[in-house]
C-alpha cells in the first residue's frame, strides 16, 4: 500500500543552499504530513486544502514511514511549520523516535509536533507529553476536520512566536557579535567601514556603502562640510573625499537630509541611517536594492544603539590620539609621531632608502614671543610650517619636535643646507608682522643600519646642538666623534658632582703682592680638581661644565664660604689686612638668592666686607649687564670689592664699564707676556692708564719674569700676581709661605 517515495504532486524539492535552517518565506505554511496510510495522507491534505492562516495557504509534504521524514526534516529545517506525525509505523514506536531525533540530535527546535495515532495504546498520552516537545497527541478517530483545524491554527501561532523569537535571538547574537568587532576599531576609517560591513551582514547584503559626517567633529579640518569617513563596495574610493564631490547625486541628497532632519531614511533601493552620541552624529548610506523588512529595521535599530556609543568613543580616541600624535598648532605631527615615523625609516623594507634626517631650530625665537606677544609667535610658526609645506609638498616628512623647533625627514636632494637656507632668505608673514628669520640645522644621514628612531633623534639633535655653537656656519652633519664628545662632557659633569659631593675639590690660594714693596696684599681663591693618577683637571675645562651643568652655584657657595673661612683664619693667626679675590659666574648672578648668599656668608665668618674682591670677566656682564650690575652695584654698597679679570680680552663696553662699581681692573696675562726687553708692550699700558683715569686700582697677571714686573711697575701698575712671586698653593703651605714673608 506504501507509495512510491516523497509522492506529491505539489511537492516541490528546494536546492540545496535552500535546505538550511533559514524560515521559508514564500508565502506558504510548510505541513509535513508523516503516516504509512495513504488514506490519511488523502483525508488530511482534502480537510486543510482551504485552510488560510494570516494570509497563507498550507502546503503538504508527504512522507510514508519515520525514516522518510528525518530525511525531509534534515533538508527542509525549520522551514517546516507543523509535523502531523504517526506514532506507529515501520515500529511501535517509529514516530516517537523521529520526534525523538529531531529535537535532541538534529536540535531543530521551531517545527510544531502533532502526535496521530490509531493505537492509542501503545504510547500512554500523559508520558508523551511529559518527555517530548509536541503540541498535541490525539487519535486518529478524535480528528475531526473542526478538531484539526483547530489544532493546526494553535500549533501554526506557536510555530511563529517561537520562530519569532529564534530570529530576534539570532539577530541579537549577530548584533553583539557586530559590535563586538566594532569596538575592537580605534581609528574612524576603520570603525565607519566596519559599521557598513557589518550592517549589511546583519541584514544579509553585500558590502556596500558610506559612512558620512561632519569634518568638525572627527577630522582635522578647518571647515565644518561633510566628509565620507569610511566606505565599502563600489563607494571605497569616496574615503576622506568631501561629500559633495561624491558622483552620486542621491548619497549627496539623502545623506544630507539625513543629517539635517537627525532621523533615518528607509527607501525601496536605499537606505540611511542616522547615527548620533553624545554630539558625535553620521549618516550611514547602504546601496540595499529592495526594502528592508520591518524586522530587519527593529535589529538596525537596535545595533545603531548598540554602536553609537562606539562611535563616539572611536571619535574620542581618535582625539586623544591626535592630541598625542600631533601638534596642536601646526596639525604636524609632534615629538612622538616624528620618532615613529623615524622608525618606519628604518624597517626593513625602507632601509635601503638614502634619506636624511634633519632638525630646524629657528633662531632667537623667544625674542619674537618676549617682544610681540605669543600670538606673533605662534603665528610665525604657522608661517613657517606653511612654507616648509609650499616647498617640500608631499615629498619631505615633517614634524614639529618642540616649541621652535622642525624636523624633516626626506632624500637629500630635498634635505640639505642649501634649500633649507634658502627657504629663510624671504622674510615671513606673522599676522600684522613681517619678520626675516634665520635658523641652525642639524642633520643626519640615514646609514641603512637597524636603530631606533630615539636614536636617530639624538643624533640629529647632537648636530643640531653643534651647529648652534659653530660661528662660521650655521648647519652640521652629525658624526660619531660629536656622540664622543658629548658623552666624555656627560661622564665628566657626572664625576665633577661625586666628587664635589665626596669633598674631593680643593681651593688654592695664588698671593697677590704689592709691585712697589712686594708685600703680600692678598689672595686669589683658585678651585683645583684632582684626579685620581694625582694630577688635576684644567679650570678651563671643568668651568664651562659646572655652569653648563649648573652645578657652578653649589660650587661657587662653597669656594666663597670657603674662602672666607680660611681668610678668617689667617686673621686669627695674625696676617691681618689682607684681601681674598673670588671669582664669580654668570650663572651665580641669575641665582635670586646670590646677593643674600655673599651677604650672609660674610656675616657669618666675621670677615670684613671689603676683604673680599669679586673677580668678573668681561664677557660675564656682556651677557646679563644689567643683572651683573644691579647685583655688584648692591654689594658694593655692602662694602664688597669689585675686580674685573682678564680685562680686554672681551669686547668691553664703555657704557658699562662706567655703570659697574669697580675698584680694580686685572691685565690678562697675554698682555704681560708681550713685555720683552727693548719693545712697548701698548695695551698693557693703556689699560693701566685707563685704570689711573678712571680712578682704579690695577694688578697684572701672569707674571713669570723680573723685567715684566719692573716695565709695569715703571707703567703705574699698583700690584701682581705670578710664577716670579708665588705659584698657587694649598693653604697649609700659604701659611708657611707667609710665614716665612714675616721673617
Amino acid at each position: 500500500m506504501t507509495p512510491s517515495k516523497y509522492e506529491n504532486d505539489e511537492l516541490i524539492f528546494l536546492s540545496e543552499d535552500s535546505h538550511s535552517n533559514k524560515p521559508d518565506i514564500t508565502g506558504v505554511w510548510n505541513v509535513l504530513v508523516v503516516d504509512d496510510d495513504e488514506e490519511i495522507h488523502s483525508v488530511t491534505r482534502l480537510a486543510l486544502s482551504d485552510l488560510v492562516v494570516n494570509d497563507k495557504t498550507l502546503h503538504f509534504i508527504h512522507a510514508y514511514s519515520g525514516t522518510e521524514a528525518l530525511k525531509i526534516i534534515e533538508e527542509m529545517g525549520s522551514s517546516i511549520a507543523i509535523i502531523l506525525l504517526d506514532v506507529v509505523m515501520e515500529a511501535d514506536d517509529a514516530g516517537l523516535t523521529v520526534a525523538k531525533i529531531m529535537r535532541e540530535e538534529m536540535k531543530i527546535m521551531e517545527p510544531r509536533i502533532i502526535l496521530r495515532t490509531g493505537q492509542p495504546g501503545y504510547a500512554p498520552e500523559e508520558q508523551v507529553i511529559k518527555d517530548y516537545d509536541i503540541n498535541d497527541y490525539k487519535t486518529k478517530t478524535e480528528l475531526t476536520r473542526s478538531k484539526l483545524v483547530t489544532t493546526i491554527i494553535a500549533s501554526l501561532r506557536s510555530y511563529q512566536q517561537i520562530l519569532s523569537i529564534n530570529q530576534s535571538r539570532l539577530g541579537l547574537q549577530k548584533i553583539i557579535a557586530s559590535a563586538a568587532n566594532l569596538m575592537e576599531e580605534h581609528s574612524v576609517k576603520s570603525f565607519c567601514e566596519g559599521v557598513v560591513t557589518q550592517i549589511s551582514s546583519l541584514i544579509g547584503l553585500e558590502a556596500g556603502g558610506v559612512v558620512c559626517a561632519k569634518a568638525g567633529s572627527v577630522l582635522d579640518v578647518d571647515d565644518d562640510g561633510v566628509y565620507v569617513l569610511g566606505a565599502a563596495g563600489e563607494f571605497a574610493p569616496y574615503i576622506n573625499e568631501k561629500l559633495e564631490n561624491v558622483h552620486n547625486a542621491r548619497i549627496v541628497k539623502f545623506v544630507g537630509c539625513c543629517l539635517q532632519l537627525k532621523e533615518h531614511v528607509f527607501e525601496k533601493e536605499f537606505t540611511v541611517l542616522y547615527l548620533n552620541s553624545s554630539g558625535y552624529e553620521a549618516a550611514v548610506y547602504l546601496q540595499i536594492g529592495k526594502e528592508i523588512s520591518t524586522i530587519d529595521q527593529q535589529l538596525l535599530e537596535v545595533f545603531l544603539s548598540s554602536i553609537s556609543i562606539g562611535y563616539e568613543n572611536v571619535n574620542l580616541f581618535h582625539q586623544l590620539r591626535t592630541a598625542a600624535f600631533k601638534d596642536w598648532l601646526t596639525k604636524l605631527p609632534n615629538r612622538s609621531e616624528f620618532i615613529n615615523m623615524l622608525d618606519d625609516c628604518c624597517t626593513p623594507k625602507n632601509r635601503g632608502q638614502n634619506s636624511v634626517v634633519a632638525l630646524i631650530d629657528i633662531n632667537h625665537f623667544a625674542d619674537i614671543n618676549d617682544g610681540l606677544g605669543q600670538d606673533a609667535g605662534n603665528s610665525t610658526l604657522l608661517a613657517v610650517t606653511k612654507r616648509l609645506e609650499e616647498n617640500f609638498l608631499d615629498k619631505v616628512k615633517m614634524g614639529r619636535i618642540g616649541s621652535d623647533v622642525f624636523g624633516l625627514i626626506g632624500e637629500e636632494f630635498f634635505v640639505n643646507p642649501q634649500t633649507l637656507n634658502e627657504i629663510f632668505v624671504t622674510p615671513f608673514k606673522a599676522g600684522e608682522h613681517t619678520l626675516p628669520l634665520s635658523a641652525s640645522f642639524g642633520f643626519y644621514r640615514l646609514d641603512g643600519k637597524s636603530q631606533s628612531g630615539i636614536n636617530i633623534l639624538k643624533h640629529s639633535n647632537i648636530a643640531l646642538n653643534k651647529a648652534k655653537k659653530n660661528l662660521n656656519t650655521n648647519f652640521e652633519y652629525y658624526a660619531p666623534e660629536m656622540e664622543e664628545e658629548t658623552t666624555w662632557r656627560l661622564e665628566m659633569i657626572r664625576q665633577l658632582a661625586m666628587d664635589f659631593e665626596a669633598k674631593k675639590l680643593q681651593l688654592w690660594y695664588q698671593p697677590q703682592v704689592d709691585l712697589v714693596t712686594e708685600k703680600i696684599v692678598g689672595m686669589e681663591a683658585l678651585l683645583r680638581w684632582p684626579t685620581s693618577d694625582g694630577g688635576f683637571v684644567s679650570p678651563v675645562v671643568f668651568v664651562p661644565l659646572a655652569e653648563y651643568s649648573g652645578l657652578i652655584i653649589d660650587i661657587g657657595i662653597w669656594v666663597l664660604e670657603e674662602s672666607c673661612r680660611k681668610l678668617s683664619a689667617l686673621s686669627e693667626q695674625g696676617h691681618k689686612g689682607l684681601r681674598m679675590a673670588v671669582n664669580i659666574s654668570m650663572p651665580q648672578f641669575r641665582d635670586p638668592s646670590f646677593i643674600d648668599t655673599v651677604k650672609n656668608i660674610i656675616i657669618k665668618y666675621g670677615v670684613e666686607p671689603d676683604r673680599i674682591e669679586l673677580e668678573i670677566t668681561e664677557s660675564v656682564v656682556m651677557d646679563e649687564p644689567q643683572i651683573v650690575i644691579e647685583a655688584l652695584q648692591e654689594l658694593k654698597l655692602f662694602g664688597v670689592k669689585v675686580a674685573i679679570d682678564d680685562f680686554g680680552t672681551g669686547f668691553s663696553s664703555m657704557s658699562y664699564l662706567q655703570q659697574l662699581p669697580l675698584d680694580r681692573l686685572k691685565v690678562d696675562r697675554s698682555f704681560v707676556n708681550e713685555i720683552k726687553p727693548g719693545q712697548a708692550a701698548f695695551i698693557a699700558e693703556t689699560i693701566v692708564t685707563l685704570g689711573n683715569k678712571l680712578g682704579l686700582s690695577t694688578i697684572a697677571e701672569g707674571v713669570e719674569k723680573r723685567e715684566q714686573a719692573s716695565y709695569m711697575l715703571k707703567l703705574g701698575c699698583d700690584e701682581a700676581q705670578g710664577y716670579l712671586f708665588a705659584k698657587p698653593m694649598p693653604y697649609e703651605q700659604l701659611l708657611e709661605f707667609l710665614a716665612a714673608q714675616d721673617t
